[in-house]
């Protein structure tokens, strides 16, 4: 697993995911993945709004974001 997304987890599960050795089984809330599903997205944005472009691109790269962000429900802060 991709270390930003352990940290992602970790962040939304408040660091109480239990794996076990043999399984790699997680257990988490309803809550923690629905969390841990948006911090995805807020990432997701994150990368889109943080790629270089040319100054004119600008304003279409926050219209890309904000789409992302309205299509999963996810209030951008």
């Amino acid at each position: 697993m991709n270390e930003r997304i352990k940290q992602l987890l970790n962040e939304a599960t408040s660091g109480h995911v239990q794996e076990t050795d043999r399984s790699k089984v997680m257990s988490v809330s309803d809550g923690e993945m629905e969390r841990f599903a948006e911090l995805i997205v807020v990432e997701c944005a994150k990368v889109i709004l943080e790629t270089p472009v040319k100054y004119t691109e600008i304003d279409i790269m926050h219209i890309i974001r904000d789409n992302v962000n309205q299509h999963f429900g996810i209030k951008y802060e």
